[in-house]
């Protein structure tokens, strides 16, 4: 039976200033999509430039911070937030939605397409394979603080949490998810962005992809404790990559029409 390590919060300090590991993962997922997206540029592989990608990220990381902590007080604690709502702003307290800083990414591309001339879509199609590696980054933050735990099993590599305050063995979920959700995912879209494909098709797979795999490595992730399991027995993990499978096979469908391709 494996033990996780409780490894420190902190990678390192200098002076008072604390660094931490969550920091660097995000930090880490941002020069992810930086190196892959020049690669893709450099590579004919859009019509974007260097300066747009460097703006277009510089806007997505609002996108994701603000979307992330807000998808996560509305969809997981309205209530708990509506009582206090000054702690909204605490965000070194912890509380991030993926689905939350999802929309604030849609958000900024709807702009950032809108302020350059181009189609949202064809945005989409070009940040889609910088995404996996990053969120990759941010499930391995996830397992070093050694939170978001899964639920109890009886598997050979069954790790007991201690942090979760009890002696439980429980599936690694958080490495689960840094496979599917980040390395899988990343063969899969960027792989199927190696080829010319009409405009819509990439960010659909990644829509398809990340939302099978999140909601299949639910069953295996301890529900919220302020939540539980919602309706149909389904986490609210579940239920918001629900949407993102059906609205990603429907853009597949609806793209094949479309003539035009990105490079």
């Amino acid at each position: 039976m494996l033990v996780h390590p409780e490894f420190s919060p902190i990678a390192f300090a200098i002076g008072p200033v604390a660094v931490r590991w969550y920091g660097l993962m995000y930090l880490l997922a941002f020069l992810f999509a930086w190196g892959l997206g020049r690669w893709r540029i450099s590579h004919g592989k859009t019509s974007l430039t260097h300066r747009d990608l460097d703006d277009l990220l510089f806007y997505s990381v609002l996108g994701v911070v603000i979307g992330g902590r807000l998808g996560y007080v509305f969809f997981y604690k309205a209530s708990y937030y509506l009582a206090h709502p000054l702690e909204i702003f605490e965000v070194w307290q912890g509380g991030m939605s993926f689905h939350g800083g999802l929309l604030g990414v849609l958000f900024v591309m709807a702009v950032f397409a809108r302020s350059r001339g181009k189609r949202f879509l064809e945005i989409g199609d070009f940040v889609a394979p910088l995404v996996p590696l990053g969120l990759a980054a941010g499930r391995m933050g996830n397992f070093i603080n050694g939170e978001l735990w899964g639920r109890a099993t009886t598997v050979s590599w069954g790790m007991i949490f201690p942090q979760a305050g009890d002696n439980i063995p429980r599936h690694p979920s958080q490495l689960y998810e840094f496979g599917a959700e980040g390395l899988l995912l990343f063969l899969l879209v960027w792989g199927f962005a190696s080829k010319s494909r009409p405009i819509g098709q990439i960010s659909a797979v990644f829509l398809m992809g990340y939302g099978v795999a999140r909601f299949l490595v639910e069953y295996t992730r301890e529900p919220d404790n302020f939540l539980g399991l919602l309706a149909a027995g389904f986490t609210m993990g579940q239920w918001l990559s629900i949407p993102m499978v059906v609205i990603g096979a429907i853009m597949f469908y609806l793209s094949r029409r479309s003539p035009h391709a990105v490079v």
